[in-house]
């Protein structure tokens, strides 16, 4: 089974072109020599950026979360691939709209037309453990806007199977490159899979929200959804729909109005906020998860979003952090 795992992985390398970038460079050389093994067979001729995207697609979830932290770490990464893996931040390709309202009446018993006045079909950000669609609720539960966070199918068995990729992949790494025991990658993996796992509980990631609200209620900087909880379960989250401009797309937002200046400083104030006076934190904050409103009202705040991820802090932890 690991033989066949690492034959998928090094197929979809060569067939994108990425043991050009990598496998040729790996210090033993025995990465490349195996890629040469599986032959020719048709290669992707896009740009770098582009078949690397494409690579870690087609390699499953756990590849693309590990394309999304990469995209962060532009001081790392060449700004072509950095360009392209922040496409998967929130447009993975998307899942069908049949397969989403099986999700949806599984998950409240009844047809989608019972819950929701309007659906659209169209997900408006698809990443990759759920995608997320906007909706409208009967006048009947108050009429509101909603977003609907909807969890891939069979997730359980497509992370457990790329786990155990990325765990081959970790194994080899430490085997064969020099670093590789160093940086202990088989333990990053095991992490991974920890809050990887936590993220399939739409539940959980309902309460997160609900927390960091409570924190920010009066806050003059931050804007967190509200939970509709009458229709959250493990597999569907609905929350309050959020107008805003992702925070990465600078030049729309200096055109709506927004001072940059304070939008930074009011982004640190945020995070030390989270991190030293609630040592509760959104530890997933990549430019598909923070919005910035443009609307009169709230022109300038921050808004998050996704909270599969959070991080908390024992008071040992902040005392260690503001000593640093």
């Amino acid at each position: 089974m690991r033989l066949l795992r690492l034959a998928k992985i090094l197929n979809v390398c060569r067939r994108h072109g990425i043991d050009v970038l990598i496998l040729e460079h790996e210090p033993s050389g025995k990465l490349a020599a195996l890629a040469r093994l599986l032959g020719g067979g048709k290669r992707c001729t896009a740009p770098r950026g582009e078949r690397l995207r494409l690579a870690l697609e087609s390699l499953g979830p756990i590849f693309v979360k590990f394309g999304q932290v990469l995209s962060t770490r532009r001081d790392l990464l060449p700004l072509d691939i950095a360009d392209e893996l922040a496409k998967l931040q929130d447009r993975v390709p998307s899942f069908p709209f049949d397969q989403v309202k099986t999700q949806v009446e599984a998950a409240y018993g009844k047809p989608v037309q019972e819950v929701f006045a309007e659906f659209e079909e169209t997900p408006v950000a698809s990443a990759s453990v759920a995608q997320v669609h906007f909706a409208r609720l009967h006048q009947a539960d108050g009429g509101h806007e909603v977003a609907v966070k909807v969890l891939r199918p069979d997730m359980e068995g497509v992370i457990a199977h790329d786990l155990a990729l990325l765990d081959t992949l970790a194994g080899l790494l430490e085997n064969l490159w020099s670093d590789g025991k160093r940086l202990r990658p088989r333990e990053v993996v095991a992490e991974f899979s920890k809050y990887l796992y936590d993220e399939l509980d739409l539940m959980r990631e309902a309460a997160n929200c609900a927390q960091l609200r409570r924190n920010f209620a009066d806050s003059k900087l931050l804007r967190v959804p509200e939970v509709y909880w009458d229709h959250c379960t493990t597999t569907v989250m609905v929350m309050e729909r959020m107008h805003g401009v992702p925070v990465s797309q600078t030049e729309a937002l200096v055109a709506a109005g927004v001072d940059l200046s304070e939008l930074s400083r009011a982004g640190v104030e945020i995070f030390f906020t989270q991190v030293f006076r609630d040592g509760f934190f959104h530890a997933d904050m990549h430019p598909g998860n923070v919005f910035v409103a443009i609307d009169e009202t709230h022109r300038g705040k921050y808004i998050a979003l996704d909270f599969g991820i959070v991080g908390t802090l024992t008071d040992v932890d902040k005392n260690y952090l503001a000593q640093n």
